[in-house]
């Protein structure tokens, strides 16, 4: 583009093609009824000629003008009162922050641009501007003082900011991100091109309507609503994302004006902030959503996995000098409040938690993070691994080797007798039930004295040996825990869902003053889940590494910790000990328990010790 007048004039002019796909839709519903006027005003006249066959044609004409223009009327009606989605947010007032408010009138000022007419936070990495005129999001703001009574004015759109960006961004940088954004305002306040914009707004939130209509009474009218929307958004749908384009293109060139050279920085930051928003909700955040708990300073902790970034990879080196400047979270009042509150938000988006704190759903700190969320993730899978063997059915484990001794007296075809993982005395494979007996050696023969003298019984009580064993020696285990495991969870998830379908829907997150339109929440929470169902083998693995974990705490002086880039992790010594996934993989995808033995030896585990388990 050549200048901002010029993305404007652009964008004017695909808004008007826009308005004429509405103009043209009017058109078609009022067609019928100028044909019905113009014969009932030519019979009228006698400009058109008496008879039964013109009789007809003006019945026939005012039949089909009174329904279309009930279908018009519907159409209107439904378009006019569904409220258009939108980005769940935290709102930021005037008085919690002046300074940031300052700062974009500032920035409006210097771009010759109306300001946004509020501010909100939202839990993502990215900024923008939302139309909120609408009736149904809020009073509108009205002329007072006038004789004839209050009207409603035009409204600025409101200026979305990404919460991380606040903790990580310094002022400079903040107000460098922000520019073309604000700059926005100035094609949105352009009249056909906001009018453009309430029509397509209106018509997704009527298809968001009629999608979910489900009782027949009311379905069959909003069906058809849906489809003419659909139909209406299809023509319009080109023209509406090139007249977008447009507008963005001539915001950016208003804001070349502006700080070009720290936007480079800044939009270097974005990226980053959005690697460690991304990998703090996935490894730190997400275990704890899991287990009742939500995080409450979620952006402060951006700052800690970024700055943990720099000092492990040397491409962000530098990044962290940074932290000496002014952050741009010193422009709010109260920041550790709005920090909560974005953080709350971001536990309903990504994991569909309840809108309010409450028994089940209390909040977390960082410094109470290792023990009250860590610890007791890793004992609640340790208890469910082994309530899973409890329940497995009767399994065959292969005979042992045969001992040095009895080695002429055994017969090694054989194999041992099923035992089944709930009614197993001793948690080792090598102990026979006295009642079944092999066939061919008596029960208290050689052969069963030689196994266990190889390999002595474990400790009653949940211990590490046992899931080593089960593992190791029965190569159908792993298979049925690893299964048992998902349908244990999934279970797990959907007792959770229900539970989170009784709390309520978007009602209550309007009481607290977080609105989400027609469409948005009514499908069900959370609107963007993090992670993909994990795989049997990988809940397996995740399941192990708990147990062993739970026994290094209890029986080698480990400590549950924190990283701010991979999530729970196990203290040794106080360093963090990073090495144990791949033992773990080989016991439970090779049935190879040599490489974990190795590594509980050096760590000083004891894995025949009962673990405390939750």
């Amino acid at each position: 583009m050549a200048s901002p007048e010029t993305g404007v004039l652009a964008a004017r002019a695909r808004a008007l093609a826009v308005l004429r796909i509405r103009s043209t839709a009017l058109a078609v519903a009022l067609l019928p009824a100028a044909v019905a006027v113009v014969l009932l005003a030519g019979r009228a006249t006698g400009h058109l000629g008496a008879g039964p066959g013109w009789d007809l044609a003006a019945w026939i004409a005012g039949g089909l003008a009174v329904l279309s223009l009930l279908l018009a009327a519907l159409v209107a009606v439904v378009v006019a009162r569904a409220r258009p989605a939108l980005s769940p947010s935290v709102p930021i007032s005037e008085k919690s922050a002046p300074d940031l408010y300052r700062l974009v009138r500032d920035l409006a000022d210097r771009l010759e641009v109306p300001a946004p007419s509020a501010i909100a936070l939202t839990p993502d990495c990215d900024s923008w501007l939302e139309d909120r005129t609408h009736r149904a999001h809020g009073p509108p703001r009205r002329v007072k003082g006038r004789a004839d009574g209050e009207r409603r004015v035009p409204e600025a759109p409101v200026l979305v900011i990404g919460s991380p960006f606040l903790w990580w961004m310094r002022v400079a940088e903040l107000r460098a991100l922000l520019a073309p954004v604000v700059a926005g305002t100035g094609p949105s306040a352009h009249p056909d091109i906001a009018a453009a914009r309430r029509f397509i707004r209106g018509l997704d939130a009527a298809a968001a309507v009629s999608a979910r209509a489900r009782r027949p009474v009311r379905g069959l009218p909003l069906r058809f609503v849906g489809r003419v929307a659909r139909l209406l958004l299809r023509a319009g749908r080109e023209h509406a994302t090139i007249m977008e384009r447009a507008v963005a293109a001539a915001a950016s060139e208003r804001a070349q004006t502006v700080d070009y050279g720290l936007r480079i920085v800044a939009q270097e930051q974005v990226g980053l902030a959005y690697a460690g928003w991304d990998r703090l909700l996935t490894r730190v955040a997400l275990p704890a959503w899991r287990m009742g708990r939500w995080p409450s300073r979620l952006d402060a902790g951006v700052v800690s996995a970024l700055t943990e970034l720099s000092r492990r990879d040397r491409l962000a080196d530098g990044f962290a000098s940074r932290l000496g400047e002014r952050p741009a979270c010193d422009l709010l009042e109260e920041p550790g409040a709005i920090d909560r509150a974005a953080s709350l938000l971001a536990a309903r988006l990504f994991h569909g938690g309840p809108a309010e704190p409450g028994p089940d759903w209390s909040p977390v700190g960082w410094n109470q993070y290792p023990e009250e969320v860590v610890d007791r993730k890793w004992r609640l899978e340790a208890a469910r691994l082994h309530r899973v063997l409890d329940n497995l059915p009767a399994s065959a484990l292969p005979a042992a080797p045969p001992a040095p001794a009895a080695a002429p007296a055994q017969d090694p075809a054989p194999a041992a007798p099923p035992l089944s993982y709930a009614r197993t005395a001793a948690r080792t494979p090598g102990h026979h039930p006295p009642e079944r007996p092999p066939a061919d050696e008596p029960a208290m023969g050689p052969p069963a004295t030689g196994r266990c003298e190889e390999q002595p019984l474990a400790a009653p009580g949940p211990t590490l040996a046992r899931v080593i064993d089960r593992l190791t020696h029965d190569e159908c285990a792993g298979d049925l825990v690893a299964a048992r495991l998902g349908a244990e969870v999934e279970r797990e998830e959907r007792e959770e869902a229900a539970r989170q379908a009784a709390r309520g829907t978007s009602q209550q997150d309007a009481a607290i003053g977080v609105a989400w339109g027609d469409g948005m929440a009514e499908g069900g929470l959370p609107l963007f889940p993090l992670q993909p169902p994990r795989t049997g083998r990988e809940l397996l693995a995740d399941h192990v590494t708990a147990m062993v974990c739970c026994a290094a705490v209890d029986t080698a002086g480990a400590t549950p910790g924190l990283d701010w880039l991979d999530g729970p992790a196990l203290l040794v010594d106080g360093a963090r000990r990073s090495d144990l996934g791949r033992p773990v993989l080989s016991l439970v995808d090779d049935g190879d328990a040599e490489p974990l033995r190795g590594w509980l030896t050096t760590i000083g585990v004891r894995p025949e010790k009962p673990v405390r388990l939750v």
